[in-house]
């Protein structure tokens, strides 16, 4: 029969021994507070939109609330520079882009972080096709019109994208260009008329050319996206190999436990394989990725050499 002083001593080095567990495991409790997703780029726009879905899914998996921050600016740079900052511990984590993490660090001549030294990938989860959309009263109705009235008037054509540096920016750098500070006040003006066109998610866009208040005249990827069918591809109609997007993805603040890394990386995909959830992100338009924070962390090298050489071939550059 066990003493009283073995019976302490036991209880004593259990509670020794799971303490010792949690420390070693960072990712055991986690979460167990709020969790803060900073999302670059404002309400409606198709990182915010997608971010809402996946925020509420992890709440309800974790038990823990996951809430949006927009930080909108400078193409998504402003979000992961707040980002970068946090502290390193899980509750703070970015939704970000193609554009802040590969494309701005080419065309800004300083961003306030270092997006492979700065960041801990979580993993991908989004590939967002653009389409070329013109307002529903305008006289172009194809893409073969919409190229003859881009070569007849070059000059007093006008495009808007959700922001400079951003992809929508760079899909079309051979046309004048008038940079907003998102989606929503590009396609206002797009259906107000006072511009001539824009290249925008098919998240964003494709409820206005829904309800007849914009035109789309092609899609910028090499296959027809399942969300839109009917649009024709920039490369069947003749702009052979023409195939662009953006992707999204979860990212840490550098030095984030690798135990809850992993396990957000583990959630994000078990996420992502729900059918309910594969239905509400295909319904906005949002076609699926899935990586490993290491296949993530590659592709961001990638994707910056890729973006890199088309804003060296364009001239691209934001003073």
């Amino acid at each position: 029969m066990k003493t009283l002083n073995q019976t302490v001593i036991g209880v004593l080095a259990a509670l020794g021994l799971a303490q010792g567990t949690q420390a070693q495991n960072p990712a055991a409790d986690y979460p167990s507070r709020q969790v803060t997703m900073i999302v670059g780029f404002p309400p409606g726009t198709a990182t915010d939109s997608i971010g809402r879905v996946l925020a509420e899914r992890l709440t309800q998996r974790l038990g823990k609330t996951f809430i949006i921050d927009n930080k909108a600016g400078q193409g998504g740079s402003i979000g992961a520079a707040v980002a970068a900052k946090a502290a390193p511990d899980g509750y703070t984590l970015l939704l970000s882009a193609t554009a802040p993490l590969t494309i701005n660090q080419h065309v800004y001549p300083k961003l306030p972080y270092d997006t492979v030294h700065d960041f801990a990938p979580i993993g991908l989860h989004s590939w967002l096709p653009y389409a070329l959309v013109v307002n529903a009263n305008s006289k172009v109705n194809s893409f073969a019109q919409f190229q003859a009235n881009a070569k007849a008037r070059p000059a007093t054509m006008s495009f808007a994208s959700i922001g400079n540096g951003t992809t929508s920016h760079l899909l079309m750098t051979m046309l004048t260009h008038i940079p907003y500070k998102g989606s929503a006040q590009a396609q206002t003006d797009l259906i107000g008329g006072q511009v001539d066109a824009t290249f925008d998610t098919l998240v964003s866009i494709m409820p206005h050319v829904k309800n007849g208040k914009l035109k789309a005249l092609a899609v910028s990827t090499l296959h027809r996206s399942k969300y839109a069918p009917e649009i024709p591809t920039l490369d069947e109609l003749g702009v052979t190999g023409f195939d662009a997007g953006a992707w999204l993805g979860m990212l840490a603040p550098a030095g984030t436990p690798k135990a809850i890394v992993d396990k957000l990386n583990r959630e994000l995909n078990a996420i992502l394989d729900e059918p309910q959830t594969q239905s509400r992100l295909l319904a906005m338009g949002s076609e699926l990725l899935k990586s490993t924070p290491e296949e993530f962390a590659a592709h961001i090298k990638s994707e910056q050499e890729k973006w890199g050489k088309l804003v060296r071939d364009t001239g691209v550059k934001i003073d």
